[in-house]
């Protein structure tokens, strides 16, 4: 491969000519996918590894799913929430099933990840306190609300004053998590289990159980975005299941829907499963009857063809694979959410090199590959990537420093 071809070349003309520039000119237009695979519009068959960004949770265009989905529209696609459907009612079940949630809790669905936060940031207002703690570092979305949960300041100034009362401490500093605690009035603490955006940094046992802790002295709300780790990406459904830690509040997303947008917020418990109530939160395609069924069918796939077995022994596969590279320095995540770090940065030249070879992978920072596979994928495939890497990557190294 060479670059775009003139079908792609003319796809992007047109994006270009009538989408606004807030991704810049995508690289390639993709037409069709099947498993671990996506082709071009020009005919050329890449492996992704992308995985829609931890969404294709069973592939492109598994069967299964996609029999669900057709059958969903021939039936009832949206009803409005001045109405119940079964999939809303069977999701929103089997997800307080899967999270072992305590009686009283409840299920609110979104469109997406940032509406999933966006409600968390309005329960965490109705506790009637001010402060939310959240981490350096963290990715919540880019609403207002979600937004303000953010630690990334380039992405926050172009739209500041955010929504005022969150505090950002370093990840992984238990001290600094403590000192911020004390200071009262304190409504959330905000954490993803394992930070993605910003290179795939896990949270210790220790400090997901010292954030535990400091909310249920404080009375405060414990809510884990769990938008890119959850729905079976680190070989359990919920990665705070790994650690024994149970929140107050998660967010889902991503892969809930296997391709179909859809996110969730689950309350655990009475208390944090009231704070919104009657008239103060809505969506008017939220829960809707086509994305609940999608959601399903992907919850069921999963389970009925162990798909977490899948993530648990590829991704060790895929760990250890990788760490055995000389140019690795250090491989941080858990299951299929892996991040590569490199000895030099390198990281945008390997996944520019890497598409032209046929391989969709993401770099997040200049020293760090990102990997969220199909969660369907094969160790095969993974060593075709690593096949390629150890051959390719020393000469884009040395090519750097020359």
């Amino acid at each position: 491969m060479n670059g775009p071809g003139e079908l792609d070349k003319a796809g992007l003309a047109r994006y270009d000519n009538a989408l606004m520039a807030t991704f810049g000119t995508p690289q390639r237009v993709l037409v069709r996918g099947e498993g671990s695979y996506v082709w071009d519009a020009d005919g050329n068959r890449y492996l992704d590894l992308l995985g829609g960004i931890a969404v294709t949770a069973l592939g492109h265009a598994h069967p299964g799913w996609v029999q669900a989905i057709a059958s969903q529209a021939a039936t009832l696609a949206q009803a409005s929430n001045f109405f119940a459907t079964e999939p809303q009612v069977q999701l929103a079940e089997r997800l307080l099933q899967l999270s072992d949630a305590p009686t009283g809790s409840r299920v609110f669905l979104t469109n997406s990840g940032t509406e999933a936060m966006e409600a968390v940031f309005k329960m965490a207002r109705k506790t009637g306190r001010s402060r939310i703690i959240a981490l350096e570092g963290s990715f919540h979305g880019r609403s207002m609300g979600a937004l303000a949960l953010t630690g990334k300041e380039a992405i926050r100034a172009p739209f500041e004053p955010l929504p005022a009362g969150v505090e950002f401490v370093p990840r992984g500093d238990l001290e600094a998590l403590r000192a911020a605690a004390a200071g009262g009035d304190l409504a959330a603490i905000v954490l993803e289990p394992i930070q993605g955006e910003s290179g795939v940094h896990p949270l210790t046992s220790e400090y997901l159980q010292l954030a535990r802790d400091l909310a249920t002295a404080s009375g405060a709300l414990l809510a884990f975005d769990e938008v890119q780790t959850g729905v079976a990406r680190t070989g359990a459904w919920f990665a705070h299941q790994l650690h024994g830690v149970v929140p107050d509040v998660m967010a889902l997303a991503k892969g809930l829907g296997g391709g179909v947008p859809i996110g969730a917020v689950v309350a655990f418990g009475p208390w944090a499963a009231t704070l919104l109530v009657k008239g103060e939160h809505g969506s008017t395609f939220g829960g809707n009857a086509l994305a609940t069924a999608a959601a399903l069918a992907t919850l069921r796939i999963l389970e009925e063809e162990d798909v977490l077995t899948n993530v648990k022994n590829v991704g060790e596969h895929t760990r250890a694979a990788l760490a055995a590279l000389p140019f690795v320095t250090e491989v941080r995540g858990e299951g299929l959410m892996l991040g590569a770090a490199l000895s030099a940065p390198v990281a945008q030249e390997i996944a520019a090199a890497a598409l032209e070879a046929g391989f969709i992978v993401n770099a997040t920072g200049p020293d760090t590959l990102r990997l969220v596979p199909a969660l369907t994928i094969t160790a095969k495939q993974i060593d075709a990537f690593v096949a390629w890497l150890a051959d390719a990557v020393p000469a884009i190294i040395e090519g750097q420093a020359s």
